[in-house]
């Protein structure tokens, strides 16, 4: 079973500019997932949802050896046995710098083959090219700004405690939205800043215990896709809502992002529309 602390992140790294998708590297699902009391033994997950990846730095030589870009979007269920840890990603995307390849239909392919063999079920894979760049717009996750409150803050790890409900008053639906998300990552420490929606129906979470709970990942280590779930369980277990989605959109890394949503209820998949600070 491979774990963070084997991947390459934190450690020098050989830039190969030949296609070698055994770069790609996957970290299990279930090793984090097990500390928020999700196992495979207790059956059906509390939510579903996707990992929205987009690739910025996605280079590569045509037949003819000129030089082709464009972004790519992959989208991987949160159902996935693995994640794949984002600089095993972004050297694997790199080793296309100086590979020939037949096309984007052949790329998507390739990408696809190996990326649902690194996540350990399907993916889907688009890329945008330089032509339709143009078409690609910005804008900002919507909701009630939790931001507005002045709240003073002493702790900067996460306290479900925090969370709290008015479970005597009658159910409401809103969706709250933060830009105040900072976690850092497992492995390194290094910063991950995102904007976090939360959107439910059930009773009425308090927002100023809510704003501090999210502010309170500040010093926490987890990936992306885990700091979401943790969000969402702490949510599902302190409030009780029936119905609860989250989505963060973090901003890029070594010219990838990651955009992890969760959600107990359907409400269709969430839009891959970029921020501003992304």
């Amino acid at each position: 079973m491979t774990t963070p602390d084997q991947s390459p992140l934190g450690k020098s790294s050989a830039y190969q500019s030949q296609y070698a998708p055994e770069l790609l590297f996957p970290i299990p699902r279930a090793q984090k997932r097990e500390e928020l009391g999700l196992t495979a033994d207790s059956g059906t997950m509390p939510f579903f949802g996707v990992d929205i990846w987009n690739a910025y730095e996605l280079s590569w030589l045509n037949m003819r050896g000129k030089p082709q870009v464009a972004i790519a979007t992959i989208t991987a269920p949160s159902d996935s046995p693995n994640i794949v840890e984002s600089k095993s990603f972004k050297l694997y995307l790199n080793s296309f710098n100086q590979t020939r390849v037949a096309g984007t239909d052949a790329l998507v392919e390739l990408l696809r083959q190996d990326l649902s063999a690194a996540f350990g079920s399907p993916v889907h894979v688009s890329i945008t090219t330089p032509d339709a760049f143009g078409s690609l717009k910005m804008g900002e996750l919507e909701g009630t700004l939790l931001d507005r409150l002045d709240v003073e803050i002493d702790q900067y790890l996460p306290s479900p405690h925090l969370l709290t409900a008015d479970h005597d008053a009658s159910p409401v639906e809103e969706t709250l939205v933060s830009h105040l998300l900072k976690s850092n990552c497992l492995v390194t420490g290094q910063p991950d800043w995102g904007t976090v929606q939360i959107r439910y129906v059930g009773p009425q979470i308090e927002q100023e215990g809510l704003l501090k709970y999210l502010i309170g990942f500040r010093e926490h280590n987890e990936f992306h896709e885990q700091c979401v779930e943790r969000i969402f369980m702490d949510v599902l277990r302190q409030c009780k809502p029936t119905k609860l989605a989250v989505y963060a959109r973090y901003t890029r890394r070594g010219g990838l992002d990651i955009n992890p949503w969760r959600a107990n209820f359907s409400t269709g998949k969430p839009g891959n529309l970029r921020t501003a600070r992304q």
